[in-house]
């Protein structure tokens, strides 16, 4: 083992990465993050159910909160992305990003979380429309915000269904857009739909844009204009690692782990929303202290961790 070997990699700069960051350094192992700077908590504009805010925190500002806090206690960050993840005859994982660096670990956490589906829209709109809160990813996030507002939601079948039917327990005023020409909604849903008085509106839909305080959502029969949108179009689990390692994991690529966030493969860990679960800031941080000190614990097994 000529290479400098870390005690633990954590593979996304999140909420859990950083959580278990801070957990596993202050546990006095050597940690290092790797970070590609792409997590979703990045996008949000306010946030108001994280606990400990009451007036809300921006989701850049709760991240460089933590990252200082995890170096403050001795993580290392890398800012760069991982191109593939082995584990070595040794028992070693390495570790190569895309800058060409090979990194060693005896254990590794992936905390790589998803990606959300995009609706139909230019960057400049996107972000304007984020900032703005026309635009919503999180009904459990955020549906308070939208109480008594005129709310659209883009998806169709029994996910789009859902997410139209727990935001109508905030507004009366809930339109399901489909976001292509057919609805692929079953009778009984429909007929769920048509008795809390949510609207159906057949698509496609075109360019979403943003007029005075209103989005709108064009379609064949007209310009829909909204207080917020949300799309309900699915996202990327971005879970690739560790299922080119074998990871057992479900149909829509989440992790599958046990009950203090191990993996099907020894030494490898998983929080965050790349594990199937509750997707919030609040339970990321949470699954990821029980997967570092696991961690921590399992590494004790093999290695003498005295000062």
């Amino acid at each position: 083992m000529s290479e400098h070997t870390h005690d633990a990699l954590v593979i996304g700069g999140g909420p859990a990465g950083l959580t278990a960051a801070i957990y596993l350094t202050r546990f006095h192992l050597d940690t290092r993050i790797v970070d590609s700077g792409r997590s979703r908590a990045a996008l949000i504009p306010r946030t108001h159910n994280h606990a400990g805010y009451p007036d809300g925190i921006r989701g850049t500002e709760l991240l460089a909160a933590m990252r200082h806090q995890a170096e403050r206690y001795g993580a290392s960050v890398t800012h760069a992305v991982v191109d593939r993840l082995d584990r070595n005859g040794d028992g070693r994982f390495h570790v190569v990003l895309d800058t060409g660096e090979t990194l060693y670990a005896r254990a590794v956490l992936l905390a790589t979380g998803v990606v959300n589906t995009r609706p139909p829209m230019s960057d400049a709109v996107h972000h304007e429309a984020l900032e703005r809160g026309l635009l919503r990813y999180c009904p459990v996030c955020d549906g308070y915000e939208v109480t008594d507002r005129k709310v659209g939601v883009i998806g169709t079948g029994t996910h789009g269904m859902k997410e139209a039917v727990f935001l109508r327990s905030y507004t009366a005023d809930v339109t399901l857009v489909s976001p292509g020409a057919d609805e692929e909604l079953t009778a009984d849903e429909i007929g769920h739909l048509d008795t809390l008085g949510i609207r159906r509106v057949g698509g496609p839909c075109g360019d979403i844009r943003i007029a005075g305080d209103q989005i709108l959502i064009p379609t064949p029969g007209g310009d829909l204009g909204f207080d917020s949108i949300y799309p309900a179009l699915g996202s990327d689990i971005r879970s690739r690692l560790a299922v080119g390692l074998g990871a057992e994991h479900g149909d829509d690529g989440c992790m599958r782990v046990d009950d203090h966030q191990r993996t099907s493969i020894p030494g490898l860990y998983a929080a965050g929303d790349v594990v199937i679960g509750l997707d919030q800031i609040s339970h990321a941080m949470g699954a990821a202290g029980v997967a570092a000190t696991t961690l921590r614990n399992d590494l004790a097994a093999t290695h003498a961790l005295i000062r």
